[in-house]
């Protein structure tokens, strides 16, 4: 995605009932929007992110506009939409601002609400009366990888959102994490070589994940687990945010505009505590979860702190590709925060890499609107690996190349390292 979205390598999802399919992903939506109020849903809190009705609209229009406008005998729902509504789709035409996007207040809620469910009644008539061809199915199983997406980028938005209320609201309500101690960071060695990267295979990946390709490593060995906010306590108790040695020139050019001294959403308590603010309301900091919230400069630093450095995304993606289908924490409703570090690479939070976000060797942008989702994004961005806390499960895999920029702090974004 950046998160922000990812275009298509158009193959349709094998074996999958595409009704089913269609219909999961849209009640998930629908379930994490249940715990917010229509005033929870409508302003943004900062340009980089959306409001929950925007983001619920927004998948919706996606459907509608590449899947069913290419029926004649489609009804649109409402033709403003496609103003409102368009992210960032030139070849669709003009759209609202998006800094401005919480300033939509109509359509309100249960428009979106009806909107919803008229494109859905409109989608599964048209996949049940197998109307749509396979590049237009491609186009759905997109759709849907598109809307997963937006999960995770709900649930970021609405966190930072009720981040800044003055008194915190809880989306979830959980019994609190029993602090425990993490076990010492080992290392695995990998030899180096000419080795394979990039999607393979009929399953369903995004435009930039290939072509697969070769390149060539040298012997590396990357961290058993992530680093944990108990670390992380060690390098701020070590002046990491206040020594420059750490720092790229545009980090440190940062951490004198912002004040950073700690991750985002962490705050330190009168006792001289850290407490940090997550989807079940201010917590204390866990010493065993994995560090949460920091950007690429932050990473970067750390990194260098520890004698190490942040692994390359071609690293990341041989040492993972060991490790079968262990997986971290994914998209709880009942949870939406990390767990206890674990030796998986995938889940829990977005990893940081060396790597800038670039195509690889023969890449090709999908024709039409969709191919604006990646190729035109690969600029001063960097790639992260793995999955999250609040990446929908199933909508993760080992070749999947996320991308934010480096002062990028509300994504749920840690690290690992490399030597």
């Amino acid at each position: 995605m950046s998160i922000t979205e990812s275009a298509v390598r158009p193959e349709k999802q094998s074996g999958a009932d595409p009704v089913r399919r269609y219909l999961e992903v849209r009640a998930l939506t629908d379930h994490l929007a249940e715990r917010l109020s229509p005033e929870d849903q409508t302003p943004q809190s900062m340009t980089e992110a959306s409001p929950a009705k925007w983001h619920r609209a927004h998948v919706t229009w996606f459907f509608e506009e590449f899947v069913l406008r290419a029926d004649p005998d489609y009804v649109v729902y409402d033709e403003t939409f496609r103003y409102l509504f368009n992210s960032y789709y030139e070849a669709v035409g003009e759209r609202h601002p998006r800094p401005d996007r919480g300033l939509v207040t109509r359509p309100g809620v249960r428009d979106i609400t009806r909107y919803r469910e008229h494109v859905d009644a409109a989608m599964v008539e048209a996949l049940q009366a197998g109307r749509l061809d396979d590049a237009a199915l491609a186009l759905v199983e997109l759709g849907c990888n598109h809307e997963q997406q937006h999960q995770e980028l709900l649930l970021m938005d609405i966190k930072h959102l009720f981040s800044i209320h003055a008194f915190g609201p809880v989306y979830v309500d959980r019994e609190p994490d029993v602090p425990g101690r993490p076990r010492p960071m080992g290392w695995r060695g990998f030899s180096g070589g000419v080795h394979e990267i990039g999607a393979v295979g009929s399953g369903f990946s995004y435009d930039n994940e290939g072509p697969r390709h070769r390149v060539f490593l040298e012997d590396f060995e990357i961290s058993d687990r992530l680093v944990t906010n108990a670390d992380w306590l060690e390098f701020m108790a070590d002046g990491g945010y206040r020594r420059h040695e750490f720092w790229l020139s545009d980090g440190w050019a940062k951490i004198k505009e912002t004040g950073w001294e700690a991750p985002g959403y962490w705050h330190k308590e009168d006792d001289g505590t850290w407490t940090t603010f997550t989807l079940s309301g201010r917590r204390p900091v866990v010493p065993d979860e994995p560090v949460v919230h920091v950007s690429f400069y932050e990473a970067d630093a750390y990194a260098k702190w520890a004698g190490a450095r942040l692994p390359t995304e071609f690293e990341w993606e041989v040492a993972a590709g060991t490790l079968g289908d262990a997986r971290g924490q994914l998209l709880d409703p009942d949870r939406c925060h990390p767990g206890r570090v674990t030796s998986a690479m995938v889940g829990d939070v977005w990893e940081w890499t060396a790597s800038a976000y670039l195509p690889y060797p023969g890449f090709v942008p999908a024709n039409g609107a969709v191919g604006e989702y990646n190729g035109k994004f690969m600029s001063d961005q960097h790639v992260l690996r793995g999955a999250s806390a609040i990446t929908p499960a199933g909508h993760e895999r080992i070749t999947y190349r996320n991308f934010f920029p480096a002062a990028s702090r509300w994504v749920f974004a840690g690290l690992r390292l490399a030597r």
